[in-house]
This record gives C-alpha cells, sequence and structure tokens, in this order.
C-alpha cells in the first residue's frame, strides 16, 4: 500500500481566508417560515431576513421538525452576522427540539469553528455526518477545515477532495486543494 504525505501551502492561501459554509434547511411549513428558508439559502442575513425567521417561531403553527428547521435557519443567518452567542442558541434549541437533524449538528460546528474550539467542531460536524445532511458537500468542506486548524492536512486534503466529488461545480473545495502538495515519501 502506497503512503502519501501533504503539505498545505500556506503561503499560497491562509485558512483565515477560507469561509465556513452554512447548512441550511428547508421548510414546508407555512408561509413566514417558508419565507425565512428561502432567506436562509439565499445566503441573507439581514435585520429583516432574521426578523422574518423569529416571526415565522413566533405566529406560524410549525410542527416539530419545522420549528426546528426554523431554528437552524436563523441560526445560520445570526452565525453570518456573527452573532455567535445567539446562533448558538437557536442551534442548542434546534437540536433539543429534533435531536436527528443533521443540519443542526453542523451548524453547531460552524459557532465552534468561531470560538476556536476545534475539537469540538469536528466532534459536532462528525455528528451531523453520520446523521445525514441534504447537502453533504458542505459538511465535508467544513470538516476540512476544521482538520487544517487541527494541523492535520492529510484529513483536511481528504475531506476537500470528497466535497468536490459531492458537488463538482462548487469553486470552493476545488480552490482549497490547489493549496495542497501530494508527494510520495
Amino acid at each position: 500500500m502506497r503512503t502519501v504525505a501533504l503539505l498545505a501551502a500556506a503561503a499560497a492561501l491562509t485558512l483565515s481566508a477560507a469561509s465556513p459554509t452554512f447548512a441550511s434547511v428547508m421548510v414546508v411549513g407555512n408561509d413566514i417560515a417558508v419565507d425565512c428558508s428561502r432567506a436562509a439559502f439565499a445566503g441573507r442575513y439581514d435585520r429583516v431576513s432574521i426578523e422574518t425567521c423569529t416571526r415565522a417561531l413566533q405566529e406560524d403553527r410549525l410542527d416539530r421538525r419545522d420549528r426546528a428547521g426554523t431554528l437552524v435557519n436563523r441560526g445560520v443567518m445570526l452565525t453570518r452576522a456573527r452573532d455567535y452567542a445567539a446562533a448558538r442558541a437557536d442551534l442548542d434549541k434546534a437540536v433539543d427540539l429534533e435531536p436527528t437533524l443533521g443540519e443542526a449538528f453542523v451548524n453547531r460546528g460552524v459557532v465552534l469553528m468561531a470560538d476556536r474550539d476545534y475539537a469540538a467542531a469536528l466532534a459536532e460536524i462528525e455528528r451531523g455526518l453520520a446523521l445525514g445532511v441534504d447537502e453533504p458537500a458542505k459538511a465535508y468542506y467544513n470538516r476540512a477545515l476544521v482538520h487544517e486548524s487541527l494541523d492535520d492536512a492529510r484529513s483536511a486534503w481528504l475531506d476537500y477532495r470528497r466535497a468536490q466529488e459531492l458537488a463538482p461545480d462548487w469553486e470552493a473545495p476545488r480552490r482549497q486543494l490547489t493549496r495542497f502538495t501530494v508527494t510520495k515519501p
């Protein structure tokens, strides 16, 4: 069996330039919750979008999964807005409501990355992957970022490759892979 050594080229692009991605949840409940879901998928995190999610949680009659999904979507927006404490609170509530919602764990991992708690972030993302997510490429990409932060270049490279395989048209993992040099020891 061949062993492959991987070296991350630090000079080409620092990890801080790479941004995590977010796993939003498609909600099929009532109108306001659907608007919240669409805003999260569109990458919005303005005050009006966050308030839409809040209104959905207050006014819509949501089943447990859609309520948890709406909490995840608002948590995604709050994370984008760098309100990590509020995001974490929403994601924790989502997990309490629906402990099988993988996206909640992946996004908690992103919040933990922001706190530089990489070991905990890795555990959360891995739990989310084990539960299943609608967009696994994003979870693998985020896990790659965590592996790099933990100085595990080989695992990071493998996860970037997996993300690229799952989403071949997505530029971010391809760009990250260009920073690695694969050598035979």
